[in-house]
């Protein structure tokens, strides 16, 4: 535990309220520590690494120093008068390509409005939104009060170790916030490039996302590596997340991480009336990956949406936790988890639905299916239903099996090789919960991420 509490100067220290919440954080991870096996939460997902002492926080600012070296005007019309500040283009000419230097825009067969994390750092390129929309960091929300009345609302530091952490060094991070009925044209994409080098570093990422009444977002993070395969780092993140009344997000996620990252995040959601939360996760790669996700059906007729897959060899855990508490009527949700497991490899899924007292004529759904691949694999799953109210309609199921080897036979007897056709059916077995994402080009895109 010693290796995760490190003595760094962290910006918004004198901020009465902020560091008043760190401070609760540090206390609270303190007190719980790292779990262990006989911890309740985790008693499928050993967190061998996560105890280490040589994981190291980030604390160059070189991302600023590079963007103002780097931001320069490299247009392609004559008379432009570009003025970039700390990577933040402001042209008023087609054509400028003042952020390419910075090389971390990314292809993407669809359009987005693009932000970037380096190493747990902001990049600091704004995309122009549509009026109604705004992002900043999450240390300027907090300089401006904005950030006040939402962060550390949703979060439960007794009950999420990682969280506390994550609490205690709160300084990375962004704040969205759409304004009452606007709706984005098109997604926010959250790229995370990692690339630590010789260094294990630890960072934390801390996002606030705020969804007034009538708006509707989507919401894309890429937790993404591009350095040495066997990249040892641990990310830890936490997204708070506000849908008021009648709101709508979209919240994908691709994590894939190197071969020996750890990777933890915690999403934590509130959902107002007739407000809906729309999740989808994909994870593929790290050593010990967790994807956490919490929705509070606060009011009536509030939905969530809260499916993933996940496929991985070697020896990694991937798990999936899910809690989705019904506390009004007529609230609605569903969970259809699948997973592909080969090698040493495990997955986990713990997923629980809540139906408080009075949450009548509510609708509660959950199935995990996963797919084993060799006879060393492992899966571990915990299902919970909760039922404190009469007149509701509830189900869970969990299923695991191996490929057909007839299938495969058969395939091969028609001239398709057996590593392809394992690759047909692995995506066949996948497809039903990637076609739960909503949106076609973005849905694609993770169909060919499973691939990759």
């Amino acid at each position: 535990m010693a290796g995760l509490i490190q003595n760094i100067a962290l910006f918004g220290e004198n901020i009465p309220w902020f560091q008043g919440l760190r401070e609760k954080g540090l206390e609270a991870f303190k007190h719980q520590g790292v779990p262990t096996a006989k911890t309740e939460a985790w008693k499928y997902t050993k967190p061998r690494d996560l105890n280490a002492d040589d994981f190291v926080m980030n604390e160059s600012n070189f991302l600023l120093e590079l963007a103002e070296e780097k931001a320069e005007c490299h247009c392609q019309e004559e008379g432009c008068h570009c003025h970039c500040h700390e990577g933040e283009c402001h042209c008023h000419d087609e054509g400028c390509h003042c952020h390419e230097e910075l090389n971390v825009l990314v292809d993407l067969p669809f359009e987005a409005y693009q932000l970037h994390f380096y190493n747990g750092q902001f990049v600091p390129i704004y995309p122009p939104l549509p009026r109604g929309a705004e992002v900043m960091t999450l240390m300027e929300a907090v300089l401006n009060q904005e950030a006040k009345n939402y962060l550390g609302k949703l979060v439960d530091l007794a009950n999420y170790p990682f969280a506390a952490l994550n609490t205690a060094y709160m300084e990375e991070g962004l704040f969205i916030r759409l304004d009452k009925n606007t709706k984005l044209d098109k997604p926010i994409i959250i790229v995370n490039h990692s690339e630590t080098g010789e260094q294990n570093l630890f960072y934390n990422l801390r996002n606030v996302v705020v969804l007034e009444a009538g708006a509707e977002a989507e919401i894309i993070e890429w937790h993404k590596y591009s350095g040495a395969e066997k990249s040892r780092y641990f990310a830890n993140i936490v997204n708070e997340i506000f849908v008021a009344r009648g709101a709508k997000l979209k919240h994908y996620k691709l994590q894939n991480e190197a071969f020996k990252a750890n990777h933890l995040a915690l999403n934590m959601v509130n959902v107002k009336e007739s407000g809906k939360y729309e999740a989808f996760c994909l994870q593929r790669g790290a050593n010990i990956g967790r994807n956490e996700t919490k929705v509070i059906l606060a009011e009536e007729q509030a939905e969530a949406e809260v499916n993933a897959a996940y496929i991985m060899h070697g020896w990694a855990t991937l798990d999936t936790t899910t809690d989705i508490e019904h506390l009004a009527e007529n609230t609605i949700s569903h969970q259809l988890v699948k997973g592909v497991v080969g090698g040493d490899a495990k997955g986990v899924f713990q997923g629980k639905i809540h139906i408080a007292k009075h949450a009548v004529k509510t609708e509660g759904t959950q199935l995990h299916k996963a797919l084993l691949l060799t006879d060393t694999a492992e899966i571990d799953v915990k299902p919970e239903l909760e039922i404190f109210a009469d007149d509701v309609k509830c189900s869970h199921g969990a299923a695991s099996g191996e490929l057909d080897e007839e299938t495969l036979f058969y395939m091969q007897s028609r001239g398709i090789g057996r590593e392809e056709a394992k690759q047909i059916l692995i995506d066949a077995y996948l497809d039903d919960a990637v076609n739960k994402i909503a949106d076609s080009e973005v849905r694609d895109w993770f169909k060919e991420m499973i691939k990759a």
